[in-house]
């Protein structure tokens, strides 16, 4: 039997992605935006704002590590992506004179307890 049948990715990403943005505004960061698209580019899970400093956020969630913890998901290529992404946003909303920063929220249920899943977050993980 395929234990991955009735699993639907984007609903589990976007239940992942609501656990990391109420996980950062509890550390007082601003939402600005969130599932940015720009174009044909990509995708930024969440932008939002740390004071005056635009954090991109990268959202990644495992239930096992057969493939690995979640942030080392976040490859080279997934990298330019989302530097690709927001430099899109940067210029479709016309920000200027601005610091930016790239994080990453992993959502670990294999080091969490109680059913609860770990949430590290990497600012600045590259």
């Amino acid at each position: 039997m395929d234990e991955h049948r009735g699993f639907n990715r984007r609903d589990f990403g976007a239940e992942h992605e609501e656990i990391a943005l109420n996980y950062l505004l509890g550390l007082g960061y601003r939402l600005v935006k969130k599932n940015f698209r720009f174009g044909r580019a990509g995708e930024i899970d969440i932008v939002m704002r740390d004071g005056a400093v635009y954090v991109f956020v990268e959202v990644k969630a495992r239930r096992s590590h057969g493939f690995g913890l979640p942030e080392e998901s976040i490859t080279m290529a997934k990298r330019r992506t989302i530097r690709a992404v927001a430099q899109g946003f940067v210029f479709i909303n016309q920000v200027e004179d601005y610091e930016a920063r790239f994080d990453v929220v992993a959502i670990d249920y294999v080091t969490g307890t109680g059913g609860r899943p770990e949430i590290r977050h990497y600012i600045g993980a590259f």
